[in-house]
């Protein structure tokens, strides 16, 4: 279930609510949200992606304005001819997916940097190419983006063109790929708007789902980015843990009832110092799984550096005193392995003989607990208390709790 929701939301939701608006709404409300939403959208995503650094946002929706443009001006006009109409449908149908596939993987370089203006221009120089080829001497070219790649029997479902459906399973490709390899919003917002734009251009050039979906693909990359920011203020990127900042909330949150400990890595600092700071990154990640999993209604929060929160709420000192040693003495029975330079990453078939004790490393953690009572009423005051006995459970030795 939580796959599932993560995958849907906010993208497959928001897919699925234009759908139902299009098929439930009214001709006269379709008709009337035409001419805000898509402007609506464009607005939000540059100036968004402009104040939030995410040029890919801005080039993303620019691409998308500027498809609805074509196709509005010219694959829907009246007054241009039937096979002009055409040729620049089938243009654009095979570059916008090209376009959103490339801006997703594009790294982020400014929007007004060189490189910036350079990804513009690319986008706008689309515009004259595709009028060069409703020009008579390039109708050859033009031919090329309706040609038959494979019996036609097979693809009466969709209006788009052989080579458009071709650029948009490459692009869905790619993009599916890209998830499984980094499972982020923006990542997944990428396949929602690809599917948006496919939707939008299996319909007529002049019906309004058209414009209504290719802004609800704008719409889906601007709240990624929203939820990306609000992500990165919230959820430690290294450790994937609930940050400081969502620390505070949960405080409070918490009334007047609540434990919480202070949590330490050991010799941390030497630690780092001698094995480098990718295996310091790996401990972290290591310890942060295991507090994760502690017991007793708590939740664990990076505080920061090699400092870690177990927050218990509507919990005592003493009700969480057998929690906190269990998860202290299953960080303390762990075994971290250090990969070796020369070390496959395949196991072999056969060992080479015994392991090396230098390549495992045991690591420990302290903890100060406090709860909220008369003498620390604000949370302020109880990570303070937690932070002393952190300092005492150190100077008794480490590696215990201490109140």
């Amino acid at each position: 279930m939580k796959i599932l929701y993560s995958v849907l939301v906010p993208g497959g939701l928001l897919l699925l609510a234009a759908t139902a608006f299009l098929q439930l709404a009214p001709p006269e409300t379709v008709q009337a949200l035409l001419p805000v939403f898509p402007y609506g959208v464009f607005a939000a995503g540059v100036l968004l992606g402009w104040r939030f650094e995410r040029s890919r946002l801005v080039f993303a929706v620019i691409a998308l304005a500027l498809a609805e443009w074509a196709l509005h001006h010219f694959a829907a006009s009246p007054t241009v001819e039937a096979s002009t109409a055409r040729i620049v449908f089938n243009a654009v149908a095979f570059l916008l997916p090209l376009n959103l596939v490339l801006l997703s993987f594009a790294p982020e370089r400014g929007t007004l940097t060189g490189r910036g203006l350079l990804r513009l221009a690319l986008l706008l120089v689309q515009i004259p190419v595709v009028m060069l080829l409703t020009h008579p001497a390039l109708l050859g070219a033009a031919a090329w983006l309706e040609s038959s790649l494979v019996d036609v029997r097979y693809l009466g479902w969709t209006r788009l063109s052989q080579p458009a459906l071709l650029a948009f399973a490459a692009a869905l490709g790619l993009l599916l790929a890209r998830c499984i390899l980094r499972d982020t919003p923006i990542a997944k917002s990428f396949v929602w708007a690809l599917v948006a734009a496919f939707l939008a251009l299996n319909g007529d050039a002049r019906d309004p789902a058209l414009t209504l979906y290719l802004a609800t693909a704008g719409l889906i990359l601007v709240v990624a980015v929203i939820e990306a920011s609000y992500a990165m203020a919230y959820r430690d990127e290294l450790t994937r843990l609930p940050a400081r900042r969502a620390l505070t909330q949960a405080l409070a949150q918490s009334g007047n009832r609540y434990a919480l400990a202070m949590v330490d890595i050991d010799y941390f600092k030497k630690f780092n110092d001698r094995h480098g700071h990718d295996v310091g990154d790996q401990v972290l990640r290591m310890v942060a799984s295991r507090l994760a999993e502690v017991s007793g209604g708590g939740k664990a929060f990076r505080y920061g550096g090699e400092e870690f929160v177990l927050l218990f709420p509507d919990k005592s000192m003493r009700e969480i005193l057998p929690h906190l040693e269990l998860v202290r003495a299953t960080i303390g029975s762990s075994r971290f392995t250090l990969r070796g330079r020369d070390r496959p990453r395949k196991k072999p078939e056969k060992a080479r003989g015994s392991r090396s004790a230098r390549g495992e490393l045991a690591l420990t953690v302290s903890l100060g607990v406090a709860e909220a009572d008369s003498q620390h009423a604000t949370p302020a005051q109880v990570i303070k208390a937690a932070d002393q006995a952190l300092y005492r459970a150190k100077k008794a030795g480490r590696n215990r709790v201490k109140t």
